[in-house]
């Protein structure tokens, strides 16, 4: 069961990042059907059928190339589906041994098929907003999970003596709910197409405040619009702003609440373990600062895009794995034989 958690999870980290490749490459309606593609299964007789129509009716399809991500998404994200099974029907085998865990494999199962619906309503509904958000969440918290599952199955960390960073509860589970909401703006971001809507720094171009539209820039459903789907977006440029100029702000506050958190650990902590675990969050921090500066000044390329992505759930993953060793067991602080503590 840990070797195939293991697996799971190594699998979960490339289906986001072919998640991200295939949203930002704009290939999200690469195939307009869903689970095939054009009514086929193999991606190469999709290629076939794509080529052959725009052959004889050019333009009629979309790119044969963008079926390519697509349905590579599909087939790691369905087999990633399949040892989800399998560790859920592993975890009800061995259910009666100490310890093992089996509403967190079970839990997985019921967010996995909901994932699954998800990505078919992406492509179903034309890439509608809300739902890309929420499948983005989806696969940021399948991973998540994926990573707290293998650390219980290796009972990681085992034992801990450093009680002082125990009280780092309240402050870590902020940086955690900032982060999550960040991650959500991120998506919504993406969704809408909103990303390269300011391209100057440190927030937007001059006259940004004159742009501010909060009432059409957070509407979830019902968007009023004349386009068979949602693909390049559908919002006009004082929504996009408002979005962009909400997640630049957002990211001010994951940095302040990751900082604050981090130097905490640093002066709190006595044991190695945490120190390193505060300095990784704190690269993880640094380079996504890097990597979301980067998409301004070189006007979002992929590669940085996809990493952009890929960073926020290493983050989001290093605050939940810090929040579960700090509720480890831990020994008493006894005072030293001089009286002092």
């Amino acid at each position: 069961m840990r070797r195939v958690a293991v697996l799971a999870l190594i699998l979960a980290a490339g289906v986001i990042i072919l998640g991200a490749w295939t949203r930002l490459s704009d290939a999200g309606l690469g195939c307009p059907d869903w689970p095939g593609c054009y009514g086929h299964l193999d991606v190469r007789k999709a290629i076939e059928h794509v080529n052959e129509q725009n052959a004889t009716s050019p333009g009629q399809l979309r790119e044969a190339h963008k079926t390519v991500p697509e349905m590579v998404h599909r087939y790691f994200a369905s087999t990633l589906g399949l040892l989800i099974l399998i560790i859920a029907a592993l975890s009800l085998v061995n259910r009666k041994r100490e310890k093992q865990p089996v509403k967190l494999p079970l839990f997985l199962v019921a967010l996995v098929i909901f994932q699954g619906l998800l990505g078919m309503w992406t492509v179903t509904m034309g890439l509608q907003p809300t739902i890309v958000m929420l499948h983005l969440l989806g696969g940021f918290t399948t991973l998540t999970l994926l990573a707290l599952l293998t650390a219980r199955l290796y009972r990681w960390p085992r034992f801990l003596n450093d009680c002082d960073v125990r009280s780092l509860r309240t402050l870590g589970g902020l940086a955690l709910v900032a982060v999550v909401l960040q991650i959500a703006l991120g998506g919504w971001t993406t969704a809408n197409y909103a990303a390269v809507v300011c391209t100057e720094l440190p927030v937007c171009e001059d006259g940004w405040v004159d742009h501010i539209n909060f009432e059409d820039a957070f509407v979830f459903w019902g968007h009023e619009h004349d386009r068979p789907d949602y693909e390049f977006g559908v919002l006009q440029n004082d929504a996009r702003t408002t979005i962009h100029v909400m997640h630049r702000f957002g990211a001010l506050l994951v940095t302040v609440m990751v900082l604050l958190l981090v130097a905490r650990i640093l002066t709190r902590a006595r044991s190695r373990f945490f120190r390193n675990f505060g300095l990784v969050i704190l690269g993880l921090l640094a380079v996504q600062i890097s990597l979301g500066i980067s998409n301004v000044v070189f006007s979002v390329p992929l590669w940085v895009a996809v990493s952009h992505n890929f960073v926020a759930v290493l983050l989001l993953i290093s605050l939940v794995l810090f929040i579960r060793a700090i509720n480890v067991k831990c020994a008493a602080r006894h005072p030293r034989p001089d009286g002092q503590p």
